[in-house]
């Protein structure tokens, strides 16, 4: 079952508060996403470090209910 966009936003910005998320969906599926997401708390991390505070706030949905997600992190 696919993932409804809005989820996951709303999961991102619940776990990063300043998060502000632009969200695609790649193949018109439900199931294949871009995030392009901004948030001062990335400051100072690694690419990786963000990325799994990312995966964190989506609640082990990757693999599962989110099948695919591409994703930009940025610096506020």
């Amino acid at each position: 079952m696919a993932m409804n966009a809005e989820d996951i936003i709303d999961l991102i910005k619940a776990s990063i508060t300043d998060a502000d998320v632009e969200l695609v969906d790649l193949a018109g599926d439900g199931d294949h996403y871009k995030a392009v997401i901004s948030s001062a708390s990335f400051a100072g991390k690694s690419r990786i470090a963000q990325h799994q505070m990312v995966y964190a706030a989506l609640k082990g949905r990757m693999g599962g209910e989110l099948h695919a997600l591409a994703l930009e992190t940025k610096t506020k």
